[in-house]
C-alpha cells in the first residue's frame, strides 16, 4: 500500500513541519517513506509545499505529481494542485483562507476553518497541525501514541514548550466536524 500527500501554501504556514511530522509517524509505522521540501526564496509568504510517500514496500521516487491526498493552505495552492489529485484521492482546504469550492467531484472534500480555529483556540499559528489532525482522522489513522512520538521526535529540545500545543493543535482538527 502506497500512500502519497501533497502539503501545499505559503512559506511560514508549517507545511513542510506537518508532512515531517506525517514522515517520522510512517517512520514509526514501520514505512518506508519519502519527504521532500520544496520552497520559494522567500523568507516568509513564499511559495512552499512538501511532498509526503508512505509506502509498505521501497519508494522509488520522491516526487509527488499526482497525490492522493492535498491539504491546501492557500488559493494559489487550491488552483495549482486541485486538478492533480488522483480520482477518489482527498482534498482539505483551509476554508479560513480560501473562499472559494472544490470544483472536482471524483475526490472527497473536507473544508476545515483551520486558521480561524487556531485563533480561537490558543494554538496561534498551529493551523497546519489541525489540518494534519483532520487528515489522519479521515484516513481512519489518528493513533494518538504514534503522532506523540512523531510530534516529541520533530519539536527540538529548543521549543519543547511547543509540543502540548502541537498535541492540543491536533486534537481540535481530529474532534473536528463541518457542522460547527
Amino acid at each position: 500500500m502506497t500512500k502519497e500527500y501533497l502539503f501545499a501554501g505559503f512559506g511560514g504556514q508549517g507545511l513542510l513541519f506537518s508532512g515531517k511530522v506525517l514522515a517520522y509517524k510512517g517512520l514509526i509505522e514501520d514505512k518506508n517513506v519519502s519527504w521532500l521540501p520544496s520552497y520559494g526564496p522567500e523568507m516568509r509568504g513564499g511559495t512552499a509545499n512538501c511532498s509526503v510517500i508512505l509506502s509498505d514496500d521501497p519508494v522509488g521516487a520522491p516526487i509527488v505529481l499526482n497525490p492522493d491526498v492535498l491539504v491546501a493552505m492557500n488559493l494559489p495552492s487550491l488552483d495549482k494542485y486541485e486538478n492533480a489529485v488522483k480520482k477518489g484521492g482527498i482534498i482539505l482546504v483551509d476554508s479560513s483562507l480560501i473562499e472559494r469550492k472544490v470544483q472536482r467531484t471524483d475526490v472527497d472534500v473536507y473544508y476545515v476553518p483551520a486558521t480561524r480555529l487556531a485563533d480561537a483556540n490558543g494554538t496561534g499559528k498551529l493551523a497546519n497541525m489541525i489540518l494534519m489532525g483532520k487528515l489522519l482522522d479521515v484516513l481512519g489513522d489518528y493513533n494518538e501514541e504514534t503522532v506523540n512520538k512523531a510530534l516529541a521526535k520533530c519539536i527540538s529540545a529548543r521549543h519543547a514548550d511547543m509540543l502540548e500545543f502541537n498535541r492540543k493543535a491536533m486534537e481540535i482538527g481530529k474532534n473536528y466536524s463541518e457542522n460547527e
